[in-house]
């Protein structure tokens, strides 16, 4: 390696070594709850009295300090799509782009799926013994993680690359957006190892006390991203292909300035024997990160059942299919980075509620909820209002539709001014499911999310149009737009008496002692 690159390293690190983020980033880091178990594994007293603080420093403060890389890095994952998306909406592609992208969306979300899921368990089963002073299979939970994360990643990559136009096809494409599907999926999916791998490297990087240097590598990524899209799309014009390859340098390079970092870290070296899969040390993180799997799979759910529906009933339309598809495509983008900056205030807490009901302390389990739902709600009815204000705001940097701009626009803003109408209550639901998640209660947070996704959302996505063709043909893809709202309300209905009902049993459950965490 460079000197230079070396002495920049070297710096990143050295101005950051008062700094501890124990496991902030649930979100999409595979291992940032595993890698949080380090610093005990390690034995530095001055790593182990970081830990002492989430039992006793100033709440507002430890929350701001987790929070702040923890939205950070998921604001910086976001950016990979949803530049890709503002550049194709405003070149010649315009919303068929948008559209091709929408139909490969719930592939990544599968794939990070398995991510999250281990990434989310470790983080709630570690923080929870980081509480309990027990922190001794920290290292095999990293090293089967990775492991597991890079099995699951290449068949994922195998199975898309062979069946690429089928599943897609099945997921609402259309003659005009199939190919561009298909032929940007492909590429994204010979870099998913990748890419998955590096998402579990950076965790480890945070959690190692260095979030600086976490952030510069994801950083890294999406600026190179961000600078090749439109050299790829207009100045080459390599259309959606081109999009996609900057996409994947962008990841590429995110992983080799993550990869650098092994070779500096503070307080640990992965052994050849830690890749190894150990089960029994991997268990509990399993169970407890089962509701993130369950979650991101409605999220598959709400997807394709929306894509399909639009695919059904948009040619009946003013819109026909593809523009109500693009507009979806969009929304979902934009609604995944608003959700993810309340989302990441939420995790900020995890560690400290996770290590406080280790430790038995009620108050702090209390006091750190509630800031994370003042902190989260405010910034949603925030949104909220701009959103239902001037929708166009959110709408046309990914473009205003071209030729078909009349109808595009007054679909957009429509569907914009509906599907997220009711923000504030998504917000509620699911940063509650997080809690209850770090809580270590993971039942509750499977009840609470699959209330609002599964048992309302999907089956309104799918009955919906058929009530609005019943009462007004063509309007379809007009009335699925209350599937959210609808979905909301239940799921608020069901989720803030479950959340009444753990606080008010708090006190008794933290007098038991359980006998394995």
């Amino acid at each position: 390696m460079s000197e230079p690159m070396r002495n920049f390293i070297e710096g990143c690190l050295a101005s950051h070594d008062d700094t501890f983020i124990p496991a902030p980033s649930l979100g999409f880091l595979l291992t940032n709850g595993c890698s949080s178990a380090i610093i005990h594994h390690s034995g530095e007293k001055g790593m182990e009295k970081k830990i002492r603080d989430l039992g006793s420093d100033s709440i507002g403060k430890l929350l701001f300090s987790f929070a702040v890389p923890a939205v950070s890095s998921l604001l910086i994952s976001s950016l990979y799509n949803l530049v890709d998306q503002i550049f194709i909406g405003n070149s010649r592609l315009g919303y068929l782009g948008n559209a091709a992208t929408g139909l490969a969306f719930p592939i990544i979300v599968i794939a990070q799926a398995f991510a999250w899921w281990f990434s989310d368990g470790c983080a709630s089963y570690l923080s929870i013994c980081q509480g309990k002073k027990d922190t001794t299979k920290a290292a095999k939970a990293i090293g089967t993680s990775l492991t597991l994360i890079f099995v699951v990643s290449g068949i994922l990559m195998t199975v898309c690359l062979s069946f690429a136009e089928p599943i897609l096809g099945l997921f609402g494409g259309t003659e005009n957006t199939l190919p561009l599907a298909v032929s940007y999926l492909k590429i994204l999916a010979w870099f998913f190892p990748l890419f998955l791998f590096q998402n579990a490297i950076n965790g480890v990087i945070r959690c190692d006390g260095s979030p600086l240097y976490s952030m510069i590598a994801v950083g890294s990524g999406a600026v190179v991203n961000i600078i090749l899209d439109p050299v790829f799309i207009y100045v080459l014009d390599a259309g959606i292909e081109g999009a996609a390859w900057a996409t994947v340098i962008g990841q590429v390079v995110a992983f080799f300035v993550s990869l650098a970092y092994l070779f500096f870290s503070k307080t640990f070296r992965l052994k050849a024997k830690d890749f190894i899969p150990d089960f029994s040390a991997f268990k509990e993180p399993l169970i407890l990160g089962l509701s993130t799997l369950i979650t991101q799979f409605a999220v598959v759910a709400i997807s394709l059942s929306s894509n399909a529906s639009l695919a059904k009933w948009g040619p009946s339309s003013p819109y026909g299919a593809d523009i109500p598809i693009s507009v979806m495509s969009i929304q979902t983008k934009v609604f995944s980075f608003v959700v993810n900056i309340a989302i990441g205030i939420v995790l900020g807490g995890t560690p400290i509620v996770g290590y406080n009901i280790g430790a038995k302390n009620e108050k702090r389990v209390k006091k750190t909820y509630m800031l994370t739902l003042i902190w989260s709600m405010a910034f949603s009815m925030l949104f909220f209002l701009v959103d239902e204000i001037y929708p166009d705001a959110f709408i046309l940097p990914f473009g205003d539709g071209g030729e078909q701009s009349a109808l595009y626009m007054e679909y957009a803003r429509k569907l914009f001014r509906l599907m997220l109408g009711s923000i504030p209550l998504t917000v509620f639901i699911k940063m509650t499911s997080l809690f209850f998640q770090s809580a270590g209660k993971p039942f509750l947070a499977i009840l609470s999310s699959l209330s609002r996704d599964i048992l309302v959302f999907v089956p309104c996505v799918i009955a919906l149009p058929y009530l609005g063709e019943a009462i007004s043909p063509g309007s379809g893809v007009n009335a699925l737009l209350f599937s959210s709202l609808a979905a909301d309300a239940v799921g608020f209905s069901i989720t803030l008496p479950l959340t009444v009902a753990y606080f008010k049993k708090l006190p008794e459950e933290l007098k038991k002692e359980p006998e394995e965490v």
